[in-house]
């Protein structure tokens, strides 16, 4: 007790043990598949110099530390046993009218974001849930609707504040600490040191359209089918994803997404091929100004537990795999999460695959689709329903092995994933390393899969 009590008369933030109001609040993970984690203390910082004094503090008492953005660390790892690190205050919005560039606070969330940005009609690359964290989006890509027209949030990124393991503060970006810019476009949340501040190149929000569509669960191959082949050569303002889901309470359901940065009457053209193949049961094209089409795509689950399994393939999935998803998930065993379980392709390209793989530390640039495969339970369920739930997932990942690379996205962080290094980073991966050791010689910033 004495330990905390000396933490806090070094902050001006708000210190929390385990008990006190603000503390579930503050430290609860978005997945409560990891809700059994308890972390001794929580320190809602009130400004960088706090996370620079906590982060002193914490190592010299020898307490482990782990920051917390948003909370949507799929893996849980914003909750550790020791000091959480909440930087939910740092979220100023700082607009230059002049040159475009938007400085962000650490622990900004999109709501925040979005509302911001919105009266200056000025965007970049941003994440689609209110309450995800600009610093883990960021940090680790950051692929959203207009990623293949305007790149990954981190390609915006022009300069970061970083706390780093000594409590020091840099800046890093282009022409300082460089190898750390580079580190900080891709290399994950929480690796080399406490992100504060984030300065993105915004540009005119574009104004376009949104499609949803849906079909029953006999349509499933062929419309993934089509709707592969259509995202291979469309236009780098369309994006879309394309979806399988099944849960208790339906038979199944067949879902494009998309967002496309023209006109409804281009769109409709575009996605022409899968009318043809068969007509959706749903079929919702409108045009969008850019605030109306991020409300309309705006995501949201029931929460609970869940767990995803991800896959970067560089080529589409041919009839065989499409035939393997679907049958696996006909075969979900089933939960009381209204979310259910699927597996989704996201189309990637475009610019996403225009930046050469060395030039962040993101890897993945030559990716067509994001195979995402997930499912999901609540915590009233069984421990045999959950243990149903995660062999499902697992030994539909291993047979998505054999169509689809051993590739994944950090952003959908995989605690089962065994060489997570080599699938998180690819040839990045010896480079992340040195910059490791070069920042954070001791790994004071250490979770399950830091580098």
């Amino acid at each position: 007790m004495t330990a905390w009590r000396s933490l806090a008369d070094l902050v001006d933030g708000d210190l929390r043990l385990p008990g006190e109001p603000g503390f579930d609040e503050a430290t609860s993970p978005e997945n409560r598949r990891f809700a059994a984690t308890r972390p001794a203390a929580v320190l809602s910082a009130a400004h960088a110099e706090d996370v620079a004094r906590a982060v002193e503090w914490a190592r010299t008492e020898s307490v482990p530390l782990v920051a917390r953005g948003g909370g949507h660390s799929y893996a849980g790892h914003s909750a550790g046993t020791g000091l959480v690190l909440d930087l939910r205050r740092l979220a100023g919005i700082r607009i230059d009218c002049d040159t475009g560039r938007v400085t962000v606070g650490g622990g900004t969330p999109m709501k925040a974001l979005y509302a911001g940005l919105r009266p200056w009609d000025l965007t970049f690359p941003l994440g689609n849930s209110d309450t995800v964290g600009i610093g883990g989006l960021t940090l680790g890509g950051g692929v959203t609707t207009i990623s293949r027209a305007h790149g990954l949030t981190c390609d915006a990124l022009v300069s970061t504040e970083v706390v780093l393991a000594d409590g020091r503060t840099v800046t890093a970006s282009a022409t300082e600490h460089p190898d750390l810019f580079w580190a900080c476009r891709g290399g994950g949340g929480g690796n080399f040191g406490v992100n504060t501040s984030f300065t993105f190149q915004a540009r005119p929000a574009p104004a376009g359209s949104t499609c949803l569509l849906l079909w029953s669960w006999p349509h499933a191959v062929e419309v993934l089918a089509t709707m592969q082949e259509i995202m291979l050569t469309a236009p780098d303002r369309f994006s879309a994803r394309i979806g399988i889901a099944r849960s208790a309470a339906d038979d199944g359901v067949v879902s494009v997404v998309g967002h496309h940065l023209g006109p409804a009457e281009e769109l409709r053209e575009l996605l022409a091929p899968v009318f043809a193949v068969a007509v959706p049961d749903r079929a919702d094209i409108e045009d969008r100004d850019f605030w109306a089409a991020a409300q309309y795509l705006h995501h949201s689950s029931d929460g609970g537990a869940f767990a995803a399994r991800t896959r970067c393939t560089p080529h589409p999935i041919g009839d065989t795999g499409l035939t393997a998803l679907v049958r696996a998930v006909d075969k979900w065993p089933g939960s009381g999460n209204p979310d259910g379980a699927g597996a989704a392709l996201f189309a990637w390209g475009g610019a996403i695959n225009r930046v050469p793989v060395a030039a962040t530390a993101f890897p993945h640039r030559d990716t067509k689709f994001l195979l995402s495969l997930d499912t999901s339970w609540t915590e009233q369920d069984s421990p045999q329903t959950v243990e149903a739930n995660l062999d499902w997932l697992h030994a539909l990942h291993a047979e998505t092995g054999e169509f689809a690379p051993d590739a994944s996205y950090v952003n959908f962080t995989d605690p089962d994933l065994e060489d997570w290094r080599r699938a998180y980073y690819g040839p990045n991966a010896g480079r992340l390393a040195e910059v490791k050791r070069r920042y954070d010689p001791d790994r004071f910033f250490r979770f399950p899969q830091a580098l």
